[in-house]
């Protein structure tokens, strides 16, 4: 580890209705591979749906290690699953995520779409609270999704808000590959 992972971690959070949280979060994790820097990323929302990201991660082993644990997009893409397939899996990542940020073997923990679990119903705001109070002093932890409750924002040391200001999916058009999946 360099010497900048014996500095006490950042709380570091990416939210609001713009895109670009996870890609963001997903860039530090690159950053932090090219300086032999460890990143673990648990998603809370997304599933095994295939995109982009997924494969390029899967390159930067093993520096950076992906768990997907959610069941899927709430309410939207033909989502049919009931609530409570939400709330076992988002419970599931937590208890993932717990283990490895109390694992200490990583220098960034992303969680990604934490934020916006709460809101959805499916972990409480204490839950990351304690995530945050909890990890070991040299762990980065970054939270990424719409909705960041309050309370993480407080505890936060660095907080960027993405804003959208225009998008082609208000004018029809679908996503791309390779520039937003």
């Amino acid at each position: 580890m360099s010497d900048t992972n014996q500095q006490k971690g950042w709380v570091i959070v990416y939210t609001g209705d713009g895109k670009g949280k996870t890609t963001a979060a997903l860039g530090m994790a690159l950053r932090a591979a090219g300086h032999g820097n460890k990143t673990a990323i648990v998603q809370f929302i997304k599933s095994d749906w295939p995109y982009g990201e997924k494969e390029s991660l899967k390159k930067l082993a093993p520096e950076v290690t992906m768990v997907t644990l959610g069941a899927g997009c709430i309410g939207i893409m033909d989502d049919d699953k009931p609530l409570d397939e939400h709330r076992r899996a988002a419970q599931e990542a937590l208890q993932k995520a717990c283990e490895i940020i109390l694992s200490d073997q990583y220098d960034i923990v992303v969680l990604d779409e934490i934020n916006i679990a709460p809101s959805l119903g499916l972990i409480e705001v204490d839950d990351i609270i304690n995530l945050i109070k909890n990890r070991p002093d040299r762990t980065n932890l970054v939270l990424t999704g719409r909705n960041a409750p309050e309370k993480v924002i407080e505890l936060a040391d660095l907080v960027t808000e993405m804003r959208e200001i225009k998008h082609p999916f208000r004018q029809g058009q679908l996503s791309r590959k390779g520039i937003d999946h």
